[in-house]
């Protein structure tokens, strides 16, 4: 499928009754080689299963290829997907797990220290967290549970009493304002919760040392009626916590990230928040305190993630809109960001995560679409944008008969020209283009492609593109029926 292309805002639409539990959004932080402004291009859909809502990033097998853990809140069974990296922003077909009712987030990490990544799934109607012990090869054992939790509707990974162990923190969602560490033993099993009362509502929280004391601190949002608050809970490095700063929030928080949005050593943070004006902004004072909020809007963020998606040092933000698609708000580097581009892409999507899919170190997305009941990946194109942001679809074909054409443009947005090496289409279909060698910048290129069946039934293919904005292959999604 082409590069997709920015638009404005979508309509706004009434949908509370419809909405997941909220949750977190964890950091996927990567520094990479200086590139111009992303662009992103959709490579393909995986299915994954009912109302997929939270993603894990991390390489299961030990290939240097990044996999996906996938939960589904809907799926009572087979509610987590495991789809494995070939490495070229595509998976192979997904392998499924059972855990608890409802799993809504899910987390990575090696709790039993033998170098192998294993699962946390926080279940939010059963009273335990789910743990899948990693083989090393891509596979998990079968679920266990963890000591009990108040239904868990986060659960975070951190070391929250610094023996070096990982350790898991869980919101939970039975009354909204308990929070319950599960301290690791270090061979996968987890001792008693530890549970802090808070006297303010949660609905979703961030992870990070807010005072630089050393010791893991808690950020969290939640609404009650009316009145929406954001809340420091200082850790004392023993698993509990005691409540620090407060701040009046915004409407219907749904998720925090938690990164340095300034480069002054300072941890900040931003909320998604759902039905408010959109993404607020937290700086931080180094002292478990943080600046008043600075608010972007951008239609309906359920999720946001934090990473370095331009190539350079400053961090970014994605935002996943549950009206389906991403915003993608550049950092100018100072804790301020530009305005949001968006990508239009999935229905109802839930969660926005940023990982190096095709291994050319420039950060790509992956969007868990709920009503799809599949998973996106958005490649980083450099400087390439292509439009339309759909496959080409050719009409049913006779036979021997060859289609009228169908074009994409392709546009050099960068600063310096665009060289093109190579442009192919697969069996059946063919590809011109008035592109040529090189693409000026700022100008735009015609590419046409048509299907000429030799079978019947459908037929898939690609125009695979080598240019000089990516060290692999770019591609145009092309789909066909001969008759």
């Amino acid at each position: 499928m082409p590069g997709l292309s920015p638009r404005a805002g979508a309509n706004m639409i009434t949908f509370r009754s419809r909405l997941p539990h909220s949750a977190v959004a964890f950091i996927y932080l990567i520094a990479l080689q200086s590139v111009a402004l992303a662009q992103f291009e959709t490579r393909g859909n995986s299915v994954a299963q009912a109302e997929p809502g939270a993603i894990a990033i991390g390489d299961f097998n030990h290939d240097g290829k990044l996999d996906l853990a996938v939960a589904a809140e809907a799926a009572d069974k087979n509610n987590i997907a495991i789809l494995l990296g070939r490495g070229d922003g595509t998976f192979l077909p997904a392998t499924y797990y059972s855990v608890g009712v409802a799993a809504v987030s899910i987390v990575a990490a090696d709790f039993n220290r033998d170098g192998n990544l294993d699962l946390a799934v926080g279940n939010s109607l059963v009273k335990y967290i789910s743990i899948l012990m990693g083989n090393g090869d891509g596979t998990f054992q079968p679920a266990t549970q963890s000591p009990a939790v108040n239904y868990a509707l986060f659960v975070a990974a951190g070391d929250f009493n610094g023996d070096g162990i990982p350790d898991l923190a869980a919101l939970c969602s039975a009354d909204g304002t308990e929070v319950s560490v599960l301290l690791g033993n270090g061979d996968g099993t987890f001792q008693n919760a530890i549970t802090t009362h808070n006297s303010f509502v949660m609905q979703t929280m961030g992870v990070g040392d807010f005072n630089r004391d050393g010791k893991l601190d808690l950020v969290t949002s939640g609404q009650f009626g009316a009145a929406s608050t954001v809340n420091i809970l200082l850790g004392n490095g023993d698993g509990t916590f005691r409540e620090g700063a407060s701040y009046t929030g915004d409407t219907s928080p749904s998720s925090i990230a938690v990164a340095d949005f300034n480069g002054d050593h300072k941890l900040d943070f931003a909320v998604a928040n759902l039905e408010g004006v959109g993404i607020g902004v937290w700086i931080g004072n180094g002292d478990g305190t943080f600046q008043p909020a600075v608010n972007y809007a951008t239609s309906f963020p359920i999720w946001v993630t934090a990473a370095r998606l331009n190539g350079n040092a400053r961090i970014d933000l994605a935002a996943a809109n549950f009206d389906g698609g991403v915003s993608v708000l550049v950092g100018n580097g100072d804790g301020t960001f530009q305005p949001p581009v968006f990508y239009a892409e999935g229905k109802e999507d839930r969660f926005v995560a940023a990982g190096d899919f095709n291994g050319d170190r420039r950060p790509d997305l992956v969007l868990a679409n709920g009503e799809l009941k599949n998973v996106t990946v958005l490649l980083s194109t450099g400087v390439v944008s292509f439009s339309p942001t759909t496959p080409l679809n050719f009409k049913n074909q006779a036979i021997g008969t060859t289609s009228p054409p169908q074009t994409v443009k392709l546009t050099n947005t960068g600063s310096s020209a665009l060289k093109i090496a190579s442009m192919k289409a697969s069996p059946q279909f063919s590809v011109t283009s008035t592109c040529g060698a090189s693409v000026a910048p700022g100008a735009t290129c015609t590419i046409s492609a048509t299907f000429s069946p030799t079978t019947k039934g459908t037929t898939t293919g690609t125009i695979s593109i080598i240019d000089s904005a990516s060290t692999k292959p770019q591609v145009i999604e092309l789909a066909g029926t001969g008759t």
